[in-house]
């Protein structure tokens, strides 16, 4: 993790959400939730919709330039693609979601199965018709899944949905260890950093201001398969200072 993370240490990306049709007509990404994360959307362009699922029900929230819509641990989420939607996304923890801090609501019996599951997410490298058609498979499925999720809580049963927050939680449980390692290195010590900061301004000694610099970073992945669309990705710890003036 870098020493000079994006503020509070957060992760970003680029998204255009897809524009492939899923099985009940609507194009968009692969339902899915986090674990320990809280996600939010910036909306750059164009218009489309959030579809959530949450304990209080199916909710749509509306997406057009200058909204912006978040939400927390456990809230399935989908992105639809309305027209030419972009979204820059921030999210909690950078870092964690690359390292595996997304279920996708695939259904139950692959849900159960951890090897089935690993199998079902992963996609071949690069941006070629293979890695598309992957994308396009795992995405179908987790639309599957979802589907009844979504329709037991319009009909006031919430069992499904924590029954999958349940298998969610059992499928990342293992990786616990690696992400807080990960949140101590980068959020936590974001956090710890300005408490220093705050210390110093009080005792009168701001002899860490001598350390001030400026950085910038460009992505390290552009049009990639992401969960809800294509992205631009920067990898967490991929900044430079920069490397001319205004």
């Amino acid at each position: 993790m870098s020493p000079h993370p994006l503020p509070g240490a957060v992760g970003l990306s680029h998204l255009i959400p897809y524009d492939w049709e899923a099985a009940d007509g609507v194009c968009g990404g692969s339902p899915h939730l986090h674990l320990a994360c809280t996600e939010a959307y910036v909306v750059t362009g164009g218009r489309g919709t959030v579809q959530t699922l949450t304990p209080a029900g199916y909710r749509e929230t509306r997406l057009e330039p200058g909204s912006v819509a978040w939400f927390t641990p456990g809230t399935v989420h989908r992105m639809v693609q309305g027209e030419g939607l972009r979204v820059t996304v921030l999210m909690q923890n950078s870092g964690l979601p690359e390292a595996g801090d997304a279920v996708f609501t695939f259904p139950p019996e692959v849900l159960a199965d951890p090897e089935r599951y690993a199998a079902a997410t992963a996609l071949p490298p690069g941006t070629g018709p293979d890695t598309e058609q992957a994308a396009r498979r795992r995405r179908d499925l987790a639309v599957e899944g979802y589907l009844p999720l979504r329709e037991a809580l319009w009909q006031g049963d919430p069992a499904p949905y924590l029954a999958f927050q349940r298998s969610a939680a059992r499928l990342v449980r293992g990786k616990v260890p690696a992400w807080r390692a990960r949140w101590r290195a980068g959020a936590l010590a974001a956090a710890e950093r300005t408490g220093a900061h705050l210390d110093a301004l009080e005792s009168g000694d701001p002899a860490y201001l001598a350390a001030a610099d400026a950085y910038q970073a460009e992505p390290t992945q552009r049009g990639g398969y992401g969960m809800c669309g294509h992205r631009d990705t920067y990898a967490p710890g991929n900044s430079t200072p920069p490397s001319g003036g205004a």
